[in-house]
């Protein structure tokens, strides 16, 4: 896969169709691993970063569910 994080973030399979990407926060979370790739990534700077300082309630449980979607959307 490819990833693109210039402009809008995408994700193109290796035949150049592009992968689905949910809203403003999936595609944050996907540039923030992106940019660290192949580092291991806090939670709180994801949290910070995704949500821009604004984190939900229940941002730990926010982020497992980012992951999740974003998983899923990439798949294997």
């Amino acid at each position: 896969m490819r990833y693109r994080i210039l402009g809008t973030t995408q994700v193109l399979r290796p035949d150049g169709t592009a992968v689905p990407l949910g809203g403003a926060r999936l595609r944050a979370l996907l540039t923030v691993l992106a940019l660290r790739a192949g580092r291991a990534v806090p939670a709180g700077l994801l949290v910070e970063e995704v949500w821009d300082g604004d984190p939900p309630a229940d941002a730990t449980g926010a982020l497992q569910a980012l992951v999740g979607r974003l998983r899923r959307a990439l798949g294997a």
